[in-house]
Order: C-alpha cells, then structure tokens, then sequence
C-alpha cells in the first residue's frame, strides 16, 4: 500500500500542503473560497522546531487503533487498499479515535460538526493533494517497502 512519507531535510514549513489539503477537500474546489468562506480543517499537521520541520498524517496503520477504538464503526481498514477510511454518517462525535491514534493526526473537524478530519490519501484523485503541490518534494508518495529509501 502507498502512504505519504515526509522528507523533513527538504520541508521549510511553508504549510502550502495545508492549503492544497483544505482546497481538494472544499466544497468549492477553488483556493480563495475554499479559505475565505468554507471552513475546514487540514488533514495533515505541520510539526516544526527550530530548522526542522515536517508534515504529519494518518498513516494507515496495518493494526489501526482508531478502528478497534470507533465504537459505531465509522472508522474502518479497507482491506483490499489498506486505507483507514471515515463514515461521517456513521459518527457520533464521541472522538475515541482522537484518543487512541498513537500519532496524533486525527482531529476534530473546524466547522462545528461532530465529526473528524483525517487523511484519507485524497483517494478520489491521482495523488494526494499535499503530494502534488509541495514546492520542495518534501512529501512522497511510496509503496511500504521503498520506505527505507525515503529519509
């Protein structure tokens, strides 16, 4: 299964995978209205300290806490793909997949729902949005077993 891997020696924290994320994931699919009147929150999160900086997502673990953890089941692995995928009608809001994902990543959604944002490898396009439009490839997208050669 591919997954996003960051190359933080080439990430500046420019944060502009954030603002691809939130307009692939807007309504409007347009960059201005997507942040002037949409509210949405990132899938990703940008982690920085001093010179390092790099951006974090879900990581579509093999053994999802946040699966075992959903207790409507909106939170399940798609077998054949390997993708931790979210069933917003499914949601309940009680947010135990916030509390059970190890790395931090899953988060409660801006606009005032009862729901998360998560990464979900913008599944519908050919590549992620934070991938495509990362000015440095700080982001790849790689199969598990090239991840060694991802740094």
């Amino acid at each position: 299964m591919k997954r996003i891997y960051a190359k933080e020696e080439y990430c500046l924290g420019c944060k502009l995978c954030e603002v691809y994320c939130v307009t692939s994931h807007s309504a409007s699919k347009d960059i201005i209205k997507a942040h002037k009147l949409e509210s949405i929150t990132p899938r990703l999160i940008i982690e920085s300290s001093d010179n390092l900086s790099f951006a974090l997502q879900c990581r579509h673990c093999d053994e999802a806490d946040c699966t075992r953890a959903c207790i409507t089941g909106a939170m399940q692995k798609d077998e054949e793909t390997g993708v931790v995928n979210y069933d917003e009608e499914r949601c309940v809001g009680c947010w135990t997949c916030i509390m059970a994902c190890s790395f931090g990543v899953i988060r409660r959604e801006q606009a005032g729902k009862k729901v998360i944002a998560k990464c979900d490898l913008c599944i519908e396009e050919e590549a992620p949005a934070c991938v495509t439009n990362c000015p440095n490839d700080a982001l790849v997208l790689a199969e598990r077993a090239e991840e060694e050669g991802v740094q």
